[in-house]
């Protein structure tokens, strides 16, 4: 270790020490209005700061999507032909307009997005200036950044646009990014795993259908599970760490593209957009180490006692909200139910369930024991031959474009101002503290 790496860790550790006996001592003071000093330590849990139109998530009803529930969306919105899962088009245009759509309006929404969904040429080569080796949100990531030549807010932006119209040509982006994903996604899964075969479009299936078809599977199951993936997906209010961040950007006015792929690099963080890949890898990991086959519900207790005693969590279980099972979890245990009941993977999921809950609840420091919307996706995925979980969060950033591209259309039609939050040093907190500094809102 460098003698400056050494230094700042000493360094570290001294902070990390004080910090420790702060949030101690003194974690419930005020600094300022309504936030203590712990939520300004610890992610700004509980503090109320953003106004998001697309969605609001209760700690115990789950996600409501304009005022609708899961469950009412897949019962309400409209569906493929001969389909039973609600289609993703619907869902943005509640997000956007605020009114569950008509068959109409979904089927225009489709054909618009089929009419928009041209890819330039130099996206896919950057996509295959990457080593094949590179992450799958890398390519991803590059591909919208690379998309953002074609943006026409940053070019009505250089050409001097009146502010009335940011919110039009948002709109534009927004719908433009939006058709091309799929295409992106798919071309980066045919050119990591399969070889660089490629598919072309059809234009006669619908946004998901059409992923789907462009991914290499036309099981009609398949399909459906993507309509269901990609509505579930879509938005988790204002605060996750892709929605914020695709707001924060994006009140510095940038243009979709650029605050969309920095969502994106948020998105692929291990505590947020990869967390379904590492359920999966999890439960594979457990199978193996237990013989195969479906463990018992004794040997899997035994093995999260084992997960937890190494200092690891249990992925898929907890919510930074939620108290109890995220209802997106539930939507995609029952479309198990309907369509892959005798699945081996699928039966240890619902094990898993039974059994992980009351573990956490023992411990006693577990705020939401209950499984999120990651603990069952993979399963789902696997069974219909999509076993490149590293892939995963793709396919989530695919869908999360429809929730935060709509609440962007939202921010640059109400104006929002450019978010600039207050901070502090931990040399203030501890003045503060020490009576020396008076709360912020004083």
């Amino acid at each position: 270790m460098s003698y400056i790496k050494e230094k700042f860790k000493a360094k570290a550790d001294e902070l990390n020490t004080e910090v420790k006996d702060l949030l101690k001592n003194h974690g419930t003071k005020k600094i300022d209005e309504g936030v203590t000093l712990a939520q300004a330590y610890q992610g700004m849990r509980g503090v109320t700061g953003l106004v998001t139109e697309t969605s609001l998530l209760d700690a115990n009803e789950g996600i409501r999507f304009r005022g609708y529930s899961i469950p009412e969306l897949r019962e309400q919105l409209p569906k493929a032909v001969n389909g039973a899962e609600p289609l993703p088009e619907g869902l943005f245009y509640l997000m956007l307009i605020g009114e569950l759509p008509t068959e109409a309006d979904v089927q225009n929404i489709s054909s618009v997005l089929g009419r928009r969904s041209h890819v330039p040429n130099h996206v896919f080569d950057a996509i295959e200036a990457l080593p094949i080796s590179a992450h799958p949100m890398t390519m991803f990531t590059v591909a919208v950044m690379a998309l953002q030549t074609e943006s026409l807010f940053a070019k009505a932006y250089a050409d001097g646009m009146n502010k009335k119209d940011y919110w039009s040509y948002m709109y534009e982006d927004s719908l433009n990014l939006i058709a091309r994903l799929p295409r992106v996604a798919a071309y980066i899964y045919r050119r990591k795993y399969k070889n660089g075969e490629h598919i072309q479009p059809d234009g006669m299936l619908d946004w998901a259908g059409n992923f789907a078809h462009m991914l290499g599977y036309e099981d009609e199951g398949f399909k459906e599970l993507m309509r269901l993936y990609m509505v579930i997906h879509a938005d988790h209010e204002g605060g996750n760490v892709s929605a914020h961040t695709t707001h924060l950007v994006g009140s510095a006015l940038s243009d979709a593209y650029l605050s969309f792929a920095a969502g994106m690099n948020g998105l692929a963080g291990p505590l947020h957009g990869l967390a379904n890949q590492e359920v999966i890898k999890w439960i594979l990991s457990m199978r193996e180490e237990l013989g195969g086959g479906v463990p018992t519900k004794d040997q899997i207790a035994a093995y999260v006692k084992k997960t937890l005693s190494e200092g690891k969590v249990v992925p898929g279980y907890g919510h930074a909200v939620l108290r109890k099972t995220d209802p997106r979890f539930t939507a995609q245990m029952e479309f198990a139910k309907n369509h892959i009941p005798d699945d081996e993977l699928v039966k240890i999921v619902w094990s898993v369930y039974e059994t992980v809950p009351p573990i956490l609840q023992d411990l006693g420091k577990v705020k939401n024991p209950w499984p999120n919307v990651d603990a069952h996706s993979g399963a789902l995925l696997l069974h219909y031959g999509l076993v490149e979980y590293e892939f995963y969060t793709v396919l989530f950033g695919v869908s999360r474009a429809l929730g935060v591209l709509a609440s962007l259309c939202w921010d640059r039609a109400l104006g929002l101002s450019l978010e600039r939050p207050k901070s502090v040093t931990s040399e203030w907190m501890k003045l503060f503290v020490e009576g020396k500094v008076e709360a912020i809102a004083e």
